[in-house]
């Protein structure tokens, strides 16, 4: 059975699938995008242990009053093709599975994402959706720069 719920988005970038998957995994490039243009991500908030077990955090600044501190674990780790990891920014151990999947295709590489886990209502996927969709656009730009 195929989980429906949740955020599922493929975008195509203009970079082989190791630079789109180092943009994931290297802290300087990774607080590059991740939050997106509105957001702040101080490199010494980054940390990333890629491995399977190890742990990653990241504080997303979005204003003086608003921040997250973003933590996670790496389930599956396989340069360049695919990336599991899990994300919360609450307390408690509810967390949302994040999968990267990376495609070499002409002219670059195609990432299927998705965010699932079910803690979130149908409305707050949507959401998230479109929050993802604005950090890959940073992701996009960032990509771009670097290529």
């Amino acid at each position: 059975m195929t989980e429906t719920h949740g955020s599922h988005i493929t975008r195509t970038f203009a970079a082989p699938p190791e630079a789109v998957f180092d943009a994931w995994v290297t802290p300087a490039t990774f607080a590059a995008w991740w939050g997106g243009s509105a957001a702040e991500v101080p490199l010494d908030s980054v940390s990333l242990d890629v491995r399977p077990g190890g742990t990653w955090k990241a504080t997303m600044i979005l204003s003086p009053d608003l921040q997250f501190h973003w933590r996670g674990e790496y389930l599956e780790v396989d340069r360049p093709n695919k990336l599991v990891l899990t994300t919360t920014f609450q307390p408690g151990d509810a967390r949302e599975l994040l999968t990267v999947v990376l495609t070499a295709v002409d002219g670059g590489t195609e990432m299927r994402f998705s965010q699932t886990g079910g803690n979130l209502s149908a409305e707050e996927y949507e959401g998230t959706t479109v929050g993802w969709r604005a950090v890959f656009d940073a992701m996009d730009t960032t990509l771009a720069a670097r290529v």
